[in-house]
């Protein structure tokens, strides 16, 4: 195995997807050693220097940073990985771009459909590698029901439909804003559970069953207003808690999918179903290692859903870990995502998908959802 070529990640964030991202660099040495690129974690950066100085111990970073600007100016700075609130993805991946850094970006894309059309126009006009952090993707379960689709073995598709709940907003007296909360605050997130969760399922439905044409839309705001923790003063709430839409595939399909943050008991049921004419598949994120399958070619008298237990060798990503019959779990998601991304600049193609590009598929969603539910009529992903 030759010298192993490093590639200095400076991380912007220091959040849950931060401790996401630097577990995830941290371990595929460990579980992908043909690799010929390695991670090295070289930077942190987050405002509060406490915090960031205890969060670059913890993981062992060799230094941390403040001010993101200064991150991107290092030049033992190779990559750029932003887990920032959203409204600050455009201003640090566009100037990562200009100063020809890797680039590698949590979803969504931005708070603001403008700003992510400009940051892919400067993406690929710099022509840095670069990647969307959207992690379901990578769950073996997920890759192998994109396998089986690709194979024809469902036949054409009808239905696709897919949600995404929870219940953590449900109280009132929940504020909205600072560092914890910062997904209830619209200037920060730009939306809420659209996207926030609808991502995750619309990205995901887009790589498995192709473009979406056209969407009918309804969103609501349960709580209209709450206190913002950076001014103490009550505020009005301008994220959406609940969002539903239907709509056609390119393929002729149908979706219908749902997000809320208000089902009480559902901490974060992700799930989604597909059916076809010969087959059907449907994933549950609860039991995340599984992929229910029914076959109608199966004889009648045995006809029925089956439960793949997704462990074995032969089996997306398996034979990384160990040993078949026995569960992986959330984090390794991201560390199957950063392996593919990696993958991608050895063999010097197209950074692993979604890139930049194909993640504004998903923002183009997201937009004709948003404003469909405000014009109250079907709206066409443009």
């Amino acid at each position: 195995m030759g010298e192993k070529k490093e590639i200095r990640i400076g991380l912007i964030g220091r959040g849950l997807m931060g401790k996401m991202h630097a577990n995830a660099y941290s371990r595929i040495g460990n579980f992908f050693p043909d690799l010929e690129y390695r991670p090295v974690l070289q930077t942190v950066c987050s405002r509060n220097e406490e915090k960031v100085k205890e969060f670059a111990e913890t993981w062992g970073f060799n230094s941390y940073e403040t001010d993101w600007k200064k991150v991107v100016e290092r030049d033992d700075i190779d990559a750029i990985d932003i887990c920032t609130p959203n409204n600050m993805h455009a201003e640090i991946a566009i100037a990562a771009a200009e100063a020809g850094k890797i680039i590698l970006c949590e979803k969504p894309l931005s708070s603001d459909f403008e700003e992510a059309k400009k940051m892919v126009e400067v993406v690929d006009k710099s022509g840095v590698p670069n990647t969307v952090w959207y992690n379901y993707r990578r769950v073996p379960a997920v890759t192998l029901a994109k396998q089986i689709v690709d194979s024809g073995k469902l036949g054409k598709i009808f239905h696709y439909r897919a949600n995404f709940l929870q219940d953590w907003t449900i109280s009132p007296e929940l504020p909205q804003g600072g560092d914890a909360l910062w997904r209830l605050d619209v200037d920060a997130a730009g939306s809420g559970v659209t996207g926030d969760l609808l991502a995750h399922c619309i990205d995901t439905a887009i790589w498995i069953n192709g473009g979406i044409k056209d969407v009918s839309a309804v969103t609501e705001t349960f709580v209209k207003e709450r206190v913002h923790q950076d001014s103490g003063e009550v505020q009005k709430v301008g994220i959406d808690d609940a969002s539903i839409f239907h709509c056609h595939f390119s393929n002729g399909s149908l979706g219908l999918f749902e997000a809320t943050r208000y089902a009480r008991g559902h901490k974060a049921l992700y799930t989604f179903e597909i059916n076809g004419e010969h087959a059907s598949i449907r994933w549950d994120l609860h039991d995340m290692h599984r992929l229910e399958y029914f076959d109608h070619s199966d004889e009648s008298v045995v006809r029925g859903w089956r439960s793949i237990h997704v462990s074995d060798g032969d089996q997306p990503y398996m034979d990384r870990w160990w040993i078949p019959g026995t569960n992986i779990g959330y984090e390794h998601s991201f560390i199957h995502q950063a392996a593919d991304f990696f993958k991608s600049l050895e063999e010097g193609e197209e950074a692993a998908g979604p890139t930049f590009k194909d993640a504004l598929e998903t923002e183009k969603v997201c937009n004709a959802v948003l404003k469909s539910a405000k014009s109250r009529s079907w709206e066409d992903v443009k």
